[in-house]
């Protein structure tokens, strides 16, 4: 393993409007100023949390693909977050990992918000993933996943970042600081969930709360309010030093899901 610089862009988004969204992304993120080898986006970064799928689903070859593409091979990096993919008549809520050789990997939302009519309207996934960076395991997941901890479940030490990209409103806020450090801790992993700010379509409220949350529980990043596109170091030997001074993963009970 290598430290890995990443980036996490905690966005403000234009409601169901992918090319404003794609074009305010694209000029925000020209602000980088270093090295970054993973660029993290909000849950629904082209359209924001919407359930009118049939205005603004995309193709895996469509422009919002497209546009990660570009923007890896330009920053020669993963770009990475989800969009809304219709395929074989499904829809998806779909996080896709975009290496900058136009390679990529998909995670489709396994747990869908049934407060918002989520699960009506589009296809949970069905298992899950995990991916490799500079060294690091990488285990993707989506906004109402977090409440979940079986799903998340490092059994044998499967991973070593855990990464929710979200669209988690501010009425809930309390419940997302909690749950990203208890996921952290409890899964000895470093755990980041990236949120998106401002009003959606619903004149829902979000309230950001972006953060990486270290396996002791210590805080590398917390922004609340605001847009912020702000890049960190995790090392390697952090992670190694908290397993091996709290060997717990050992003790963990074994199932399978």
């Amino acid at each position: 393993m290598e430290p890995i610089k990443i980036t996490i862009f905690q966005a403000y988004l234009f409601w169901e409007n992918v090319e404003k969204n794609l074009n305010n992304l694209s000029l925000r993120l020209s602000a980088l100023k270093e090295k970054t080898d993973l660029i993290l986006l909000p849950e629904m970064f082209n359209t924001g949390f919407t359930m009118n799928v049939e205005k603004v689903a995309e193709t895996m070859d469509g422009p919002t693909m497209h546009w990660m593409y570009e923007h890896a091979k330009a920053y020669d990096c993963v770009v990475a977050g989800t969009l809304i993919v219709a395929e074989n008549g499904q829809f998806f809520n779909r996080f896709v990992w975009m290496s900058p050789d136009g390679n990529f990997v998909h995670y489709d939302k396994r747990h869908l918000f049934g407060l918002a009519n989520e699960d009506k309207i589009f296809t949970p996934g069905n298992s899950r993933i995990v991916l490799e960076l500079k060294g690091w395991k990488v285990c993707p997941m989506v906004c109402y996943d977090l409440r979940f901890p079986v799903w998340s479940r490092n059994l044998g030490g499967a991973y070593d970042l855990l990464v929710y990209t979200a669209s988690w409103p501010d009425k809930r806020s309390a419940h997302w600081r909690a749950l990203i450090p208890a996921r952290a801790i409890e899964n000895q992993a470093y755990v980041i969930g990236v949120n998106r700010v401002g009003y959606d379509g619903n004149e829902i409220y979000y309230s950001g709360g972006s953060m990486c949350i270290s396996p002791m529980g210590d805080v590398v990043y917390y922004k609340p309010e605001d847009e912020d596109l702000y890049t960190f170091t995790l090392n390697p030997a952090d992670l190694v030093k908290a397993r091996e001074h709290l060997p717990f993963l050992k003790d963990a009970d074994h199932f399978t899901l």
